[in-house]
């Protein structure tokens, strides 16, 4: 069988990225979940460190400075997306394989999805 591939792609309202998938699932995949899951080898080993102990003085993290959102998505050949997000980010491939399963955790998470307009899957 077929793996799915993406039929669209579009920013939604709130700054999402919604893919609209051949088999016509659709998914929505927000900045902060696909910042969290970045396959690059730095972010992958990052999740494996063990966390750090919290400071004994309060300091704001980047992200609650800064809202978290994505700049660009380019194609990487016809198997994955490099995503640049604006924490400056942008050294993780998404293959198509690795959306959709990031697009599983999506669906679980009952959010809102309006419908898609074809886009080119380039943002800037």
């Amino acid at each position: 069988m077929n793996q799915p591939v993406p039929q669209s792609i579009r920013r939604t309202d709130d700054g999402a990225i919604e893919i609209v998938w051949s088999d016509t699932a659709r998914r929505t995949y927000t900045p902060r979940l696909l910042r969290d899951a970045c396959p690059c080898a730095n972010c992958r080993e990052q999740r494996l460190e063990p966390a750090a102990p919290p400071p004994l003085l309060l300091v704001l993290r980047p992200e609650e400075v800064a809202r978290l959102g994505i700049i660009g998505m380019n194609p990487v050949g016809q198997y994955a997306y490099a995503i640049e997000f604006t924490d400056g980010h942008s050294s993780g491939i998404y293959t198509l394989e690795y959306l959709r399963e990031l697009g599983g955790s999506c669906e679980s998470a009952s959010l809102r999805i309006p419908p898609a307009t074809p886009a080119e899957g380039n943002f800037r």
